[in-house]
């Protein structure tokens, strides 16, 4: 029979299995009501909440309980009637339960039962990197996270992968917390927003989800990419959208792409967003690189005591690995845990040997966005246009070389690299290679471009 006693140690085992972050943000408020029949029954303060932790940690949960001793077949989720020691008794499973808000995220005390999309403690201003790519991006979020009225709203950021959207997301909503304690800021992602949105429905809770998006002071939504061609969301987002700036509340997205080369967006929810400040985080260059990496050591250095790095290791991989900054950390930290376990001075030759994978993959990795954005830049046109469906030649012929350079510098398939372009067909990117690869031979200005753009892509 499981006791209090049994869960409590399963929590010890749960913080491992976890992870502390998730741990302190989805187990920990958990309460637990009792078993009967091999049911493990546990209280939480939402019906999302519940729904969540039973999806998403619902197996590591009964794998906990069974290794502290308890035979459990099944887990259920409950909302407290009333006092929180009433006995079990007196709890209604979440279906039976009169809706309450579903409002998530990190604000006043008040709110603090109300589960948002966990944040990351690492993801500061102060542990972010600024360098020219980057530091419009910064100033802006730095100007709304002091959470004065500003005169751009929304602020939306966006950038290719590892580029640090989410980053500064994060940065934005734990400095309006620690200004502001009282301050409701929602952080979540378009796909979190949308199933939401859906349960909703589902539960005939609607009133209570617009009540949850219209309350807040500050809404942020990552990956604001994923609600394209999804119209009903769309709609409940747009109406969201309009309430919040009417309320003079601040609004901050972020995306893979500017508001107008998402593909499958309502016009009206583009035109909201393009009100705004818009801010591309271009790719990183050397200096940037150099400077993360460079941080990265300070803090490692105090994780393995007396590992030594070499001169000119740093300069090796800054200028080898510029895919993105996820990958360069974690080359940098791969390399260190190899040195410390082999007991070695990080060389440029162990480096060399140690990350061999990820320096021959950096060799050929170049993105679809990068090379659009040169081209673009090289040929003096929008980036729009260069996606978008004009036709007219001073349009036409950069965009098929940038289909050119993408199939050829990249590992993308044909539909991918079709989808990037607008949604294009993958035959026409055939017929744009073709045609490239056709004038090659007669034009040799086009020969000079293509190999000036890849020497700036290379470099």
């Amino acid at each position: 029979m499981m006791t209090d006693d049994v869960w409590t140690r399963a929590c010890d085992d749960l913080v491992s299995r976890l992870g502390r972050n998730n741990y302190l943000t989805w187990i920990e408020p958990l309460r637990f009501l009792g078993q009967t029949s091999g049911i493990a029954r546990f209280g939480v303060p939402t019906t999302f909440f519940g729904d969540w932790v039973s999806r998403h940690f619902g197996d590591q949960i009964r794998a906990a309980l069974g290794a502290c001793g308890a035979t459990v077949e099944r887990i259920e989720f409950c909302i407290p009637r009333q006092a929180q020691d009433r006995p079990p008794e007196t709890e209604a499973p979440v279906s039976e339960q009169p809706r309450r808000p579903l409002l998530a995220g990190r604000g006043s005390p008040a709110d603090a039962e109300l589960p948002g999309a966990p944040l990351d403690a690492r993801f500061t201003f102060e542990s972010f990197v600024v360098g020219k790519p980057n530091e419009l991006a910064h100033a802006a979020a730095r100007r709304v996270a002091e959470g004065a009225a500003v005169t751009f709203n929304p602020l939306f950021l966006y950038g290719g992968v590892g580029l640090g959207k989410t980053h500064l997301m994060h940065a934005i909503a734990q400095e309006l917390i620690a200004r502001n304690p009282a301050k409701r800021v929602l952080y979540l992602s378009a796909e979190q927003f949308m199933y939401r949105f859906i349960q909703a429905l589902r539960d005939k809770q609607i009133m209570d989800f617009k009540e949850l998006f219209r309350s807040v002071d500050v809404l942020m939504v990552d990956d604001v990419q994923f609600i394209a061609g999804k119209d009903s969301t769309q709609e409940e987002f747009f109406h969201t959208f309009n309430a919040l700036v009417d309320q003079n509340k601040q609004i901050v997205f972020s995306a893979d792409r500017a508001p107008g080369e998402i593909k499958g967006i309502q016009e009206r929810i583009r035109s909201r967003m393009q009100c705004g400040l818009i801010v591309d985080l271009h790719p990183t260059d050397y200096e940037l690189r150099l400077g993360i990496l460079q941080q990265k050591v300070d803090y490692y250095r105090s994780q393995y005591p007396g590992l030594k790095i070499a001169p000119g290791v740093l300069e090796f991989l800054a200028h080898r690995i510029t895919t993105n900054v996820r990958v360069l950390e974690g080359a940098l930290t791969r390399l260190f845990a190899f040195a410390s376990l082999v007991g070695r001075e990080i060389t440029l030759e162990l480096a060399q040997d140690c990350l061999s994978d990820i320096l021959r993959a950096s060799d050929r990795k170049v993105s679809i966005d990068e090379i659009q954005r040169r081209v673009a830049e090289h040929y003096n046109i929008r980036l729009a246009d260069l996606i978008g469906p004009k036709r007219i030649r001073t349009i036409a012929r950069p965009r098929q070389i940038a289909m050119y350079l993408s199939k050829h510098m990249t590992l993308r398939s044909l539909p991918e690299i079709g989808r990037r372009f607008g949604g294009r067909d993958h035959t026409t990117i055939m017929h744009g290679v073709r045609k490239i690869e056709e004038m090659m031979a007669t034009d040799s200005q086009l020969a000079d471009d293509l190999q000036l753009l890849r020497r700036m892509l290379e470099a």
